[in-house]
């Protein structure tokens, strides 16, 4: 499903306009991006959570020289299913 179709889902399941649809998909993609990028968190019970990790600086290689490469440190986002999620999939 790519967004269009989540789009038109949700505007099928809330019987609302797509254009609704796209506004409250957009809102809701937008407030899980700032609060990550301001290093919170997003918790939605029974869905999942939304956080940030953090990863090391490393040494990698490069699989056609085989030379090192240094991968700089950075934010990750990451998400972990909730109970509900995990129940409702299996």
């Amino acid at each position: 499903m790519n967004k269009n179709e989540l789009v038109a889902a949700v505007a099928d399941e809330a019987n609302i306009s797509k254009g609704d649809a796209q506004s409250a998909v957009d809102a809701v993609f937008s407030v899980i991006t700032r609060e990550l990028k301001g290093g919170g968190d997003v918790r939605l019970v029974g869905f999942g959570n939304f956080s940030v990790s953090h990863r090391k600086a490393s040494t990698g290689r490069n699989p056609q020289t085989g030379a090192q490469v240094q991968v700089p440190a950075r934010n990750v986002p990451r998400f972990s299913a909730g109970k509900g999620l995990k129940d409702a999939v299996n």
